[in-house]
């Protein structure tokens, strides 16, 4: 069987330790020389990253988000022990884990460090579709005779790379279409390699539950289970027909995906829709001083994540969930758009004074749509608004001095409320 050292990269016939330098590291598959659909995912990317530029937090749980009412945006493995997890509750969390390091995200770092992963993958192909900072697809059919390796080799040399030159961690899952590898790519995290096979694709998936399928969320799933379908062999039992019928478009896609199929080609001209921020409150909340600095803070969190991709919006969105869980969705579209953080919030905070549902509100979002790429943002001079080009050019400043000097260098009064 075709054997990879994925420490010093010889290929080999199967084996418990590398012949040439004995490391147990050994990945082995019939198809592993034959595939080409990969997904490589960072290792819990923001913490990871936060690790590295702090030695001392090494062997501590870290948890990057917000303070006691925010929310987890990520954390490391350590605090994973605990039962930590992305989107939870910070006091929920800080509950489970109460030793953790919490650390503010710094998105720039991430976007920065995310560029110079994203150069090491294109340098193995130009097939890439990255999904987030941290994670991409890559088709890397016909790079063999390009590189003199198969895809398997160059994939496990990308990650030695990354921990060599970069400090970081990631995991392969190397298929033959997009929805195994990212499948494949979840099994063995941390540094994982796994592999999914043609051949072993319907048995594989039978003994699967739906939740492994990408796109079935919690609402989604208790649909499925209403229908008494908790796993792939259950969905394999239903026709094509029935499924479209009850489920619609998702029910076909559900059909398709239960079977392997996946005609997705790896394209990087998929753009991202939208970016948003969000926090859940610990208290459910109607105190407007407090409700306003989060407004801030989201709306500068997402102008950095825009700024960072090179991106802007025609359309802000804000967010709000009531204590009795109604929600509550409000949109503007603008004359031009724009990434700065200052106009994001002035629009989210007009969209919040329309608001007629009272509080209190347990939830608060704010986010951007209709992007375009930054070059053709905050253009036009606003008449109704002759200081808005002095605060653009102000929050300009602002963003080069944090650049330089960390992103607490400068803090604005509403973001201490």
């Amino acid at each position: 069987m075709p054997a990879l050292c994925r420490d010093c990269l010889t290929a080999f016939d199967n084996g418990p330790r590398c012949p040439h330098c004995r490391s147990p590291r050994v990945l082995a598959h019939p198809e592993l020389f034959d595939l080409s659909i990969a997904h490589m995912d960072c290792d819990a990317f923001y913490a990871s990253v936060e690790k590295r530029d702090n030695p001392a937090l090494a062997d501590k749980p870290v948890i990057v988000g917000g303070g006691t009412r925010g929310v987890v945006s990520t954390c490391c493995y350590i605090a994973r022990i605990s039962g930590v997890r992305s989107a939870m509750p910070m006091f929920q969390a800080l509950r489970l884990c109460p030793e953790a390091v919490v650390v503010k995200p710094r998105i720039q770092v991430y976007a920065a460090v995310s560029r110079q992963i994203m150069a090491m993958i294109e340098a193995l192909t130009p097939q890439i579709e990255p999904l987030s900072l941290d994670e991409a697809f890559m088709d890397l059919s016909g790079t063999a005779r390009l590189h003199g390796a198969p895809p398997a080799i160059l994939l496990a040399g990308l990650v030695r790379r990354m921990e060599a030159e970069l400090g970081l961690s990631g995991s392969i899952g190397l298929s033959h279409n997009k929805f195994l590898a990212k499948i494949a790519s979840d099994i063995d995290k941390p540094r994982g390699f796994s592999v999914i096979g043609q051949a072993e694709t319907q048995t594989f998936l039978a003994r699967q539950p739906v939740r492994v399928i990408w796109g079935v969320g919690t609402a989604t799933q208790a649909a499925l289970e209403a229908a008494g379908i908790r796993t792939i062999t259950d969905l394999l039992r239903w026709d094509r027909q029935d499924l479209t019928a009850r489920f619609g478009s998702m029910g076909d896609r559900l059909w398709s995906l239960a079977r392997g199929q996946d005609r997705r080609m790896v394209s990087r001209d998929e753009k991202l829709k939208s970016i948003s921020k969000e926090t859940t409150f610990h208290d459910d909340t109607s105190d407007l001083e407090l409700l306003d600095g989060h407004l801030w803070r989201l709306a500068e969190q997402v102008s950095d994540r825009a700024k960072a991709k090179g991106l802007a919006g025609r359309t802000v969105t804000l967010k709000l969930k009531r204590g009795d869980f109604q929600l509550v969705s409000r949109r503007q579209a603008l004359p031009d758009p724009t990434q700065m953080a200052e106009r994001i919030y002035r629009i989210a905070r007009q969209l919040f004074d329309a608001v007629a549902t009272p509080g209190p509100f347990r939830l608060i979002g704010v986010g951007i749509s209709d992007l375009c790429p930054a070059d053709t943002a905050d253009r036009l001079s606003d008449l109704l608004d002759p200081d808005a080009g002095r605060r653009a050019a102000a929050e300009r400043a602002t963003d080069a001095i944090k650049a330089r000097f960390g992103k607490d260098a400068i803090i604005k009064g509403r973001a201490l409320r």
